[in-house]
Parts: C-alpha cells; sequence; structure tokens
C-alpha cells in the first residue's frame, strides 16, 4: 500500500500518515509484532571540557537537571563511565546469553575510545547505526559542520568495523539532519522520528532541489529508559517493566490483523544498573513466552520493508547509491540474527 500523503498543500509536515489503514506488515514467520532492542553508546562523546566543549553534560544522567560547568564534572564523569565499564556488558552477556539480536545506536567518538567494546560487537554481529561523530546538540549548529560530522563518523565507523554503517540516529538534531543523511548517500534509513507504529517512506528534498525516497525506521522515547532520567519518569524498575509490557500486549493484539513494530530503547549508564536492569530480564522473559514475535534488528526491519514495501512513485525511485539501484539496496553478506 502506499502511504497517503499529508503534504498536498505545501505544509511541511505530514500529520496523515497511513490515515488508519496501514500496510500489512507481512512480518517474517506471521509474527503479529516486531520487536526491536536499541541500545545507545555514548560514553566519551558527551558533552566534556576534554572534548572542546564549554561545559559539562547536563543530559540523561542519575543527575537530574545537572548544572553545567566550564571544567570537568567528576561525578558526571564517573556516571558516564559506569555505562562503559559496566553497564554496557550487563546488558550485552544478556543478550548473548538469550542469543537475542541487537541494534547498537554508536557514537563514533565514543566507540573509537573502547576498542574492547567495538570487538564484542562485532563478536555478536550487532546492527551498528551511526549515533553521529558526537554525543550532543545539533539543533543550532551550522549545516558544513553538521556535515563534516557526518562524514568524520561513517569514515569512524568504518575503519572500525570494516563496513559502513546503513543506519542513522542523530537524537539531538537538527531541521538539516534529514537532508544531510540523504545527500550523504549511503544510508538505508534513519530514525530520528517517533511519529508512528510501522516504517514510512519520506520525499526528502535536497540541497539542489531535487527530491528523493528515504525510508523511515521510528524510534521511540517512551518505551525507553531515558525516562529514569527525566522529570516524571519511570521511578522504579517495576514502572518500566509494566510499561514495556502494556505496550507490548496492546500491538500484540492489534497485530492479529494490523501487526506493528514495537522499539525499546536502552542506554548503558541507566538500564545498565542492577535495580533497573531485572526490569529488562523480566520483559525479555515475558516477550519469550509468547509466539509470532519477531525479535530482530532494525536492519533487518529496513530491509524487509524495502522488500514487502518498496517506494510506489517511479517518478522519485532513484536510489542515494546510484540512479540504477532500487531506492534501498539490502545487503546478504551478514547472518539474519533476527528470531
Amino acid at each position: 500500500m502506499k502511504k497517503q500523503s499529508g503534504m498536498d498543500s505545501g505544509y511541511p509536515r505530514d500529520l496523515l500518515g497511513y490515515a488508519g489503514k496501514p500496510p500489512h506488515a507481512n512480518w517474517p514467520g506471521q509474527a503479529r509484532i516486531a520487536v526491536q532492542f536499541v541500545l545507545n553508546y555514548e560514553e566519551g562523546a558527551e558533552n566534556h571540557v576534554l572534548h572542546g566543549d564549554a561545559g559539562s553534560e547536563q543530559f540523561l544522567s542519575d543527575i537530574i537537571g545537572a548544572a553545567s560547568y566550564p571544567d570537568r564534572h567528576m561525578s558526571m564523569d564517573s556516571l558516564y563511565e559506569y555505562g562503559s565499564r559496566a553497564g554496557f556488558w550487563r546488558i550485552h552477556q544478556e543478550f548473548q546469553r538469550r542469543e537475542l539480536p541487537l541494534t547498537v545506536f554508536g557514537v563514533a567518538m565514543a566507540l573509537a575510545r573502547n576498542p574492547a567494546v567495538v570487538e564484542a560487537m562485532m563478536s555478536a554481529n550487532y546492527d551498528v547505526v551511526s549515533h553521529g561523530w558526537r554525543w550532543i546538540h545539533y539543533q543550532n549548529m551550522a549545516i558544513e559542520t553538521e556535515r563534516q560530522h557526518m562524514q568524520r563518523a561513517v569514515d569512524t565507523l568504518t575503519e572500525l568495523f570494516g563496513k559502513p554503517p546503513l543506519g542513522w540516529y542523530t537524537g539531538r538534531d537538527s531541521p538539516n539532519t534529514r537532508q544531510l543523511v540523504v545527500e550523504q548517500g549511503g544510508f538505508l534509513y534513519d530514525s530520528d522520528y517517533y511519529g508512528d507504529d510501522l516504517p514510512f517512506w519520506m520525499p526528502v528534498i535536497l540541497a539542489n532541489g531535487e527530491s528523493r525516497p528515504h525510508l523511515i525506521i521510528p524510534y521511540s522515547l517512551e518505551t525507553n529508559d531515558m525516562r529514569f532520567a527525566s522529570p516524571q519518569g519511570f521511578n522504579s524498575g517495576d514502572q518500566f517493566f509494566t510499561y514495556l509490557k502494556d505496550s507490548f500486549d496492546v500491538l500484540y493484539a492489534e497485530g492479529e490483523t494490523s501487526p506493528k513494530m514495537l522499539s525499546i530503547g536502552m542506554h548503558c549508564r541507566l538500564l545498565g544498573r542492577p535495580g533497573r536492569f531485572r526490569a529488562l530480564q523480566r520483559f525479555l522473559d515475558y516477550i519469550q513466552q509468547h509466539d509470532r514475535v519477531w525479535i530482530c534488528r532494525r536492519q533487518d526491519i529496513a530491509e524487509h520493508w524495502c522488500r514487502q514495501h518498496p517506494y510506489q512513485d517511479p517518478a522519485l525511485v532513484q536510489s542515494p547509491r546510484g540512479r540504477d539501484k532500487p531506492p534501498c539496496p539490502y545487503r546478504h553478506d551478514e547472518g539474519d540474527r533476527s528470531k
């Protein structure tokens, strides 16, 4: 089914979406739901005077509402370092024990500082999505500087993992980010979007006025452990588990006739803490008791969508990788880690 457009009037937002008539996802194995876990790896690339920034990081730590200091914030340093030293390994080992696939939103500078983590990700065949060069705000950054950061992220991840990333997610993005992603030319999709339960195609206008189709794999900021570090968020693992379970149950029921996807966002320094980690274990136990659940990587979803729901408008089917290729070529050189 072709996604209806809500942008015919020239208004640059699509408020219509699938208009209550989403396509049948046709997930593998007749799954009623695709569940996708994302581990954000950001430690070592946050705002920091050692990285040339004016002050210390304020966002997503156990110091809610932290001030930014024009010097090292030693407590903030150690809270982030918990993620790289302990939290990553706890989450990684759990997914390995269960033989479950995982996507990593990896900040290139952070990964470059931790070769042991890179080696573990490579051995596990995780889908490593570029989470930018730095884990900072890009909203007010000059477009050329953001372009340079994007290319540096791609180059660094290619050097670290031996292949370029297929997905992009900035998180703290700018109005220019998606245009730059498409112009960069090597990405299968991006996930800087939170407004749907299914992937969809979006026309992106480039600097030269050309329009190209681009695949969006939506992410989530609410089925996400970041709410442990926000006002009126989760105060306990029980709250997190209940919210994930309720989200799964609603989508699983809908999936009898209209399958959807569920994204779970995790951070090494947040969910990696023992008192929160138990909620993840409980949720994994719960969904693994259900049939017709596709636990997969974001790359698997993107490739599936390209096969099952390719872009419909032939006038716009021009790949960022070349005009003679389909709008999102997918690779078969990696093992399918979906469950």
